[in-house]
């Protein structure tokens, strides 16, 4: 009877490893197939993709397909970027230890996270109050004192800890905001999906001699960017 107790209180604990074993798999198979296969070479992107546990910032019904090739819903009518153009905007960044980025659309908070595996200190903004609590409190469980989370719009940027050493943005607006170009620090990069609903490009911003320089690099999707009555920018 005792050895029947002992096994019972054991199987939540087995099924816990055997889950957690199958979700690192999937990882590694996911960095492997979908990170590197695709040209993504910087080992600390690589590192970091290795480390998040992307299972971590989706709802428990898309657990199990945590891995897969593919944007996933977070509520809200917001979505995690497919990890994909997760590694490749945070590569085109060249971030480097001891950097201050800016982030606009926390989401969920996995991106925050791969951030904050490379750099010093992330200040994240999230226009909706629910992702952007959640995202915090999934952040901080995970250990991330290095993510400072800001519940605002994303438009006008975070100045008082600005200048940024680099900038990525998550949502799309028609133009690039101002104030985002004047808190990135000279020589700093800042990447963002422009135009509108159905057609975007990822543009490259580089800032040289106080003027930033755009470069379209690759069409994308990404959800729009809003002000706090809702409407687009």
């Amino acid at each position: 009877m005792k050895q029947i107790l002992f096994f019972l209180f054991l199987l939540p604990l087995l099924n816990s490893c055997a889950a957690q074993d199958d979700y690192a798999t999937a990882r590694s198979n996911m960095v492997r197939d979908q990170i590197r296969e695709r040209g993504i070479s910087d080992s600390r992107v690589i590192r970091a993709m290795k480390k998040v546990e992307r299972h971590r910032f989706v709802p428990d019904r898309a657990k199990n397909l945590a891995y897969i090739d593919s944007p996933l819903s977070i509520g809200e009518g917001q979505t995690i970027s497919q990890p994909f153009i997760v590694a490749f905007m945070t590569e085109q960044l060249y971030l480097r230890p001891g950097m201050k980025v800016l982030e606009i659309g926390t989401g969920s908070g996995y991106q925050a996270a791969i951030l904050a595996e490379i750099v010093a200190e992330v200040y994240t903004i999230e226009i909706n109050a629910k992702l952007g609590k959640s995202a915090a409190k999934t952040l901080s469980e995970l250990g991330y004192d290095n993510v400072f989370v800001k519940i605002g719009d994303g438009y006008l940027g975070w100045e008082e800890h600005a200048p940024f050493d680099a900038i990525i943005v998550t949502c799309s607006p028609n133009e690039i905001p101002g104030p985002l170009k004047d808190q990135l620090a000279e020589g700093g990069r800042m990447i963002i999906p422009v135009g509108g609903k159905y057609i975007q490009s990822l543009v490259l911003n580089r800032k040289k001699n106080g003027k930033v320089k755009q470069h379209s690099i690759l069409p994308v999707r990404f959800v729009p960017m809003i002000d706090s009555t809702g409407n687009r920018y």
